[in-house]
């Protein structure tokens, strides 16, 4: 691959993790007027159908495993459902962007332990280092004077571990269908599951008053940017950035979402965190770098020639 498509590739993933990382901004203050059930679920609607539009004009024709990818879509949507939810309670519950962020960024610490647990996936030493270096920067972000972590700490590690899983999940089904068509599938799962909470628990504490939190531009605008632009025009750039990169390149890329989440608190929310905690965000950034770094045996098996890359458009 050409060092210009290479640096064209780097750029359009990282568009896509500043706009991922100023989501959380967008998911902090639309928390901030409507329940995290009905945020996520209106979310995801939307995106969904930004997604089915994509897939409209791609007209791309292949064989399609209806089978797989509807199961694939279900399965992924679930988790995606239950780390999204948990994300944005604790988003409700007044977590700082940045300390969301980083906490989040977990999942590339615990996907290598989880597929070793599970599925017997050799890890190299890089990553458990990397893992102790995670636990460290995790008792500096979240551990307070008490020796207890928050409660939205504790939400936003459960987002961080149903993320892992929900990594996995797609790795395994992206594989055999279009990409774009799973998450699309996805995304209505996502949202479906959404909203049967968000009927008993929100709607059904007040429908008049569910109603009318939904009826400013300050919840709307943040719901759009978030299906829209973090969904929609996210995982397309991330989908076509991916193509054709070497994976190392596209992950190191990528983990600076959180980097980005603490600058849009920073700038936006004028949210500012303390010595220790930009302490443990720095560590958490080293150790999200250290496991990635693919060791001398696994450079071998990186593909070197564009077509040995399976196509993922």
């Amino acid at each position: 691959m050409s060092t210009k498509k290479t640096i064209t590739h780097s750029l359009l993933l990282l568009l896509a993790t500043v706009i991922w990382g100023f989501a959380f901004v967008a998911q902090s203050i639309g928390g901030e007027s409507v329940g995290a059930f009905t945020f996520t679920a209106v979310r995801f609607w939307i995106a969904a159908g930004v997604l089915g539009i994509v897939i409209l004009i791609r007209h791309k024709k292949h064989a399609r495993n209806i089978k797989r990818l509807l199961l694939g879509g279900v399965v992924c949507g679930v988790l995606l459902a239950l780390a999204t939810n948990l994300q944005q309670m604790g988003l409700n519950l007044g977590s700082p962007v940045g300390k969301a962020g980083f906490i989040t960024s977990m999942y590339i610490l615990l996907v290598p332990l989880i597929a070793r647990i599970f599925f017997r996936k050799r890890s190299g030493w890089n990553v458990w280092i990397a893992v102790v270096v995670g636990i460290v920067s995790l008792y500096l972000l979240c551990m307070t004077d008490t020796w207890s972590f928050a409660n939205y700490d504790l939400l936003m590690l459960g987002c961080a571990l149903s993320f892992s899983f929900q990594i996995l999940c797609i790795s395994k089904f992206g594989a055999e269908v279009d990409p774009i068509e799973l998450t699309c599938v996805e995304f209505c799962t996502c949202g479906l599951v959404s909203t049967i909470p968000m009927l008993i628990c929100e709607v059904g504490a007040g429908a008049q008053a569910w109603v009318a939190s939904l009826s400013t531009w300050d919840v709307w605008i943040p719901l759009l940017y978030t299906a829209i632009l973090s969904g929609g025009l996210g995982y397309t750039l991330q989908t076509v950035g991916q193509r054709d990169i070497n994976p190392t390149i596209a992950s190191l890329v990528m983990s600076f979402e959180s980097v980005f989440s603490v600058l849009a608190g920073w700038i936006v929310l004028n949210q500012s965190l303390s010595t220790r905690e930009w302490i443990g965000c720095s560590l958490m950034m080293a150790a999200i770098i250290l496991a990635q770094i693919p060791l001398r045996h696994e450079r071998k098996e990186i593909p070197r020639e564009p077509d040995d890359l399976p196509e993922q458009i």
